[in-house]
């Protein structure tokens, strides 16, 4: 990690968004020394709620021994298997055996969707979980990901399309909670043009996340220009610093 660009993007942070919440990193590692950031597995946990120790600055790591869902193995790489009868689980679920989620109205949806459905593979042993500023020169972050609520959020969108013609710079695809944090980000990294991700729809995953947040994760790829483009962007307007006000006084409620 370039150390110079680090704190230039904690300067540039707080001065246009002032004490918002920095986001987390996501890499991937073969480094041994990631095995004393896992946590043995106690129970099924949703990996979105073991996300909020990183934000307060605790770094972890993952396996697939030590995710506590199926689908966080899925998406971050380290399965690509799915449970037996998803397509119900997802739906409808079986009468007397399953209850389903019900968010897609019948198992066959479910089957054309997950044939179309992208997959990944987890490139290196460990999936690593940082805060920015606890990033170090040795790691090399692949997603960026903020938990942020709607004014942040704003900024965030609007920056992200500043230097390109699509209209479409944010997508908001269909998935799990983690898919929209990790696999989707993570595979957008491998684009020529890749997109940034607004998520954390996955109502099975809003409890684990305050209610006026959503999340906001980019490819470190396109993070990086948005960096380069802070202080020539809509954020040095009067408009934006009509925004960051409310910002701050939220900080401050």
């Amino acid at each position: 990690m370039d150390l110079e660009l680090k704190d230039r993007f904690i300067a540039l942070w707080l001065k246009h968004f002032g004490n918002a919440q920095l986001p987390i990193c996501l890499f991937y590692s073969d480094d041994e020394s990631y095995e004393q950031l896992l946590h043995p597995l106690k129970n099924r946990m949703c990996l979105i709620g073991q996300l909020a120790n990183v934000f307060r600055g605790k770094d972890l790591a993952f396996v697939g021994d030590t995710i506590g869902c199926p689908g966080g193995k899925r998406y971050l790489g380290f399965s690509q298997s799915l449970m037996p009868n998803f397509e119900h689980f997802l739906s409808c679920g079986i009468p007397g055996q399953m209850e389903g989620e019900r968010y897609k109205k019948s198992p066959e949806i479910v089957r054309e969707f997950m044939q179309n459905a992208p997959t990944m593979v987890a490139p290196a042993k460990y999936a690593v979980f940082k805060r920015w500023d606890r990033l170090t020169v040795n790691d090399c972050p692949e997603v960026i990901i903020f938990f942020a609520p709607p004014d942040v959020l704003s900024g965030l969108f609007t920056l992200s399309g500043f230097d390109e013609r699509d209209r479409n710079t944010v997508i908001a695809p269909f998935g799990a909670g983690c898919a929209s944090i990790a696999q989707y980000p993570w595979l957008e990294g491998k684009a020529t043009e890749p997109h940034a991700v607004l998520g954390m729809f996955d109502v099975s995953a809003r409890p684990s996340v305050p209610e006026q947040v959503l999340s906001f994760a980019v490819p470190f790829s396109k993070f990086k220009r948005m960096i380069d483009n802070m202080d020539e962007s809509f954020l040095i307007t009067e408009s934006w610093a009509k925004v960051k006000r409310r910002i701050a006084a939220a900080d401050n409620a």
